[in-house]
């Protein structure tokens, strides 16, 4: 175990870890680009068991919170296991139903709530940010915090514009100094994370630079998200990184081999981020 306690911040009257835990391990969502087995592989090594065992090690190295869609496994790590973890839902609010994911996230026991990313893209992408703020203020009317999701820096502009009273954002961010990134000429925007021919699946923060100066000046709390790109960075780059430029809380998938690594390089990467330009905003 750590000798230093896990750093914590606040969304709306909610102590949350700056590290939180993400589900795509749990779930399969493996980002695989071109290799088709890496799905299959994590969905045959993420085994109920191992994932509540993930789930006490995280909780153990002072992670409080995940994002996720699915709650089958919380409720035994609640119920069976004495478990603490928070639950943000990651939900999928259509045009034509914005509130029935919602309310499953409620009866299933979520703290808080936010819109997808490509959710948002596609809303903001549409002209439809009506979407969000009709979201959003059903989300809080049933006593969660709210969220907006983006990969794209347009969707929390937009937000901001629109007024909208959102408790935190969820934005992508990481630098693209990897080996399988997009190459810039060939990044197109609301394109990531939507099986596009441009974007490979290889890239989630097209514009890395103009997302940390825009959240720069945003006063509602900020989520980062793929701060790894799928993998592709090393936590000890991609936390300090997020921390550095801004971010208030990382969200990043974890198998239990990794969970104390990433909790260790996280507290390290929260205490060496004292000269970031941006102050805490949770």
């Amino acid at each position: 175990m750590s000798d230093e306690k896990m750093p914590a911040g606040r969304i709306g009257d909610i102590a949350i870890s700056r590290l939180i835990m993400g589900e795509n391990q749990f779930s399969g969502w493996s980002h695989s680009r071109d290799l088709k087995y890496l799905r299959d592989l994590f969905k045959a090594y993420a085994t109920e068991d191992r994932i509540l065992e993930t789930l006490r090690l995280a909780e153990e190295m002072g992670v409080n919170t995940i994002i996720g869609s699915a709650s089958h496994y919380l409720k035994k790590h609640w119920n069976e296991r004495g478990g603490k973890m928070q639950w943000i839902a990651q939900v999928h609010p259509k045009v034509n139903d914005l509130t029935t994911n919602i309310k499953q996230a409620v009866d299933n026991g979520a703290i808080g709530a936010y819109v997808q990313g490509g959710v948002g893209d596609s809303f903001v992408k549409g002209g439809r940010v009506d979407l969000l703020g009709k979201a959003v203020a059903f989300i809080k009317s049933q006593g969660l915090i709210a969220g907006i999701g983006g990969h794209s820096v347009e969707v929390p502009i937009a937000a901001e514009k629109a007024g909208i009273e959102a408790d935190f954002y969820m934005k992508t961010l990481h630098h693209g100094n990897y080996w399988s990134a997009t190459p810039p000429a060939q990044r197109v925007d609301f394109n990531v994370d939507s099986g596009g021919a441009h974007d490979h699946d290889n890239i989630w923060s097209i514009a890395p630079e103009r997302t940390i100066d825009f959240m720069r000046n945003v006063t509602r709390p900020w989520i980062a998200f793929k701060v790894l790109a799928a993998g592709a960075i090393h936590p000890s780059e991609g936390f300090t990184y997020a921390f550095d430029h801004g971010a208030d809380f990382i969200c990043v998938g974890m198998f239990d081999f990794q969970v104390r690594e990433n909790a260790i390089i996280a507290q390290n990467a929260v205490a060496s981020a004292a000269g970031r330009s941006r102050p805490w905003r949770g």
